[in-house]
């Protein structure tokens, strides 16, 4: 079986600057992977150039998802094909509610029953959002936010979900929550690629995982072999 989400070869360009060098990258329907490495390692580019979010001129390369070619799609097409992004720094809609936000993370959809059923499985996992279902979304914490922005991405009811840094700026408390909640969400059947600057939760919480430096892969493996190579644990988990 094909996997739901591969990059072949993938280069980009920002102008003349090669941020992303010939990667290849696959992630499985049903698999929970992480992308970890410095800031300035290509990884939140690749993760919105997947999405659609940045242009695709200076894309090389082919993207995969769902057995179709993305690499030249707008984002909303993207997002009708059932990936979504959950993006550094939450972006949440200030003004609106937590319900209202919920509810443009479905704007796509249809089915009724179906988007009642995944406001109740989006309360269940983060019963904080159902007791400030009519608060601003602006006034919240910044866990809370990232449940909201987590939730709202779940209301697409997307095959696959990409997270980008979803510990950053927050408590140990609340990221042990949003991990918990992101394996929940894996286990109820959605594919998840996240990028982390945590790498021991990364790798703690991953199937497998992608260590990037300088805009290529340098390493990839199932996590427990990862936390068990020396460079890894040297660089990345402050380990001798």
């Amino acid at each position: 079986m094909a996997p739901i989400l591969e990059l072949k070869d993938f280069h980009y360009f920002y102008g003349n600057i090669e941020a992303v060098k010939g990667i290849n990258l696959y992630v499985d329907e049903g698999e929970l992977v992480t992308l970890i490495g410095a800031n300035g390692a290509g990884k939140t580019t690749t993760m919105q150039t997947v999405s659609g979010l940045i242009g695709m001129g200076g894309v090389r390369g082919e993207i995969w998802f769902d057995g179709k070619r993305i690499d030249r799609k707008k984002g909303n097409k993207i997002t009708a094909m059932g990936l979504s992004q959950v993006l550094e720094g939450r972006h949440v809609f200030s003004q609106l509610t937590v319900e209202e936000n919920l509810r443009m993370g479905a704007y796509l959809r249809k089915d009724t029953a179906g988007v009642k059923e995944d406001f109740e499985k989006v309360y269940h996992l983060f019963p904080r959002l159902l007791e400030r279902k009519e608060q601003s979304a602006g006034t919240l914490s910044g866990g809370e936010q990232q449940m909201l922005a987590i939730g709202r991405a779940m209301m697409a009811r997307p095959k696959m979900i990409l997270l980008d840094e979803p510990s950053l700026g927050l408590a140990p408390i609340i990221v042990k929550n949003i991990f918990e909640a992101i394996v929940e969400i894996n286990k109820q059947g959605t594919t998840i690629l996240f990028v982390e600057q945590n790498s021991k939760i990364a790798l703690e919480t991953a199937h497998r995982g992608y260590v990037m430096q300088n805009g290529k892969i340098i390493l990839s493996d199932y996590c427990d072999k990862l936390v068990a190579n020396d460079d890894v644990r040297k660089a990345y988990l402050g380990m001798k």
